[in-house]
């Protein structure tokens, strides 16, 4: 049997809709689980679940301690998940993938600039419609911070950060985890659409995070009879 191999994300171990299907109440719960579905695919299966090292390791390592998770689940990152740093000057990615990447990047800046302009244009216009007395003085500039700055720049930020980073790799974990799964022929595991928007590109096998439990649940339940009775 062909021995499979999957390389995760974060987002495999974190994803709010994989808790959400599986019924898991808890993140750590849920990466308790995943792990444990991990352990038991391997030993079951030999299938190989790798993270780059250190710089999807540590994201997970620093969920787990934000988020309050015991050291257990710690260890089971440890025993479970094959850590390998991604060989980034062997793997060897297209100039097509480059020029598509700085093409599509310019894209997302000029979109980028246009929410920007659209933000100025509606801060200044609601400035303007705020009558003006020498005598508010700080009052003056605390009403336009209050009224208009403060509400404008949130929407700003929301905008600005769908129209740049939605579809792309913004981090170098993100890049990473498409590198080792290149080098190993692996499939990626993942939530996020960059990360399979830019495997498709480069051939990667992609496995949304939130079906990946249930793939190995149903690997389990076909073991033959008697390895499932012992």
């Amino acid at each position: 049997m062909f021995k499979q191999r999957f390389v995760l994300d974060t987002t495999a171990l974190t994803d709010l809709q994989t808790r959400e299907i599986m019924g898991y109440t808890s993140l750590c719960e849920g990466m308790t689980e995943i792990l444990d579905l991990i352990a038991d695919a391997r030993l079951q299966f030999g299938i190989s679940c790798y993270v780059p090292y250190p710089s999807v390791y540590k994201e997970m390592y620093e969920f787990t301690i934000r988020n309050g998770c015991d050291r257990e689940v710690i260890a089971k990152m440890d025993t479970w998940l094959v850590k390998k740093s991604p060989d980034r000057y062997r793997v060897d990615v297209t100039s097509q993938i480059f020029h598509e990447y700085v093409s599509h990047m310019r894209e997302r800046i000029n979109r980028g600039m246009g929410v920007a302009e659209d933000a100025v244009l509606e801060a200044a216009t609601a400035c303007l419609s705020i009558e003006y007395s020498q005598n508010k003085g700080k009052e003056y500039r605390k009403e336009i911070e209050r009224e208009v700055i403060g509400g404008i720049i949130g929407k700003f930020r929301n905008k600005y950060r769908a129209t740049l980073r939605y579809g792309i790799l913004d981090s170098a974990p993100d890049i990473d985890v498409l590198i080792l799964a290149k080098e190993l022929d692996a499939a990626v595991i993942a939530s996020d659409y960059g990360i399979e928007k830019w495997a498709e590109q480069l051939g990667v096998r992609f496995v949304p995070a939130n079906t990946f439990p249930m793939m190995i649940k149903e690997y389990l339940k076909h073991l033959p009879k008697n390895e499932n009775e012992s």
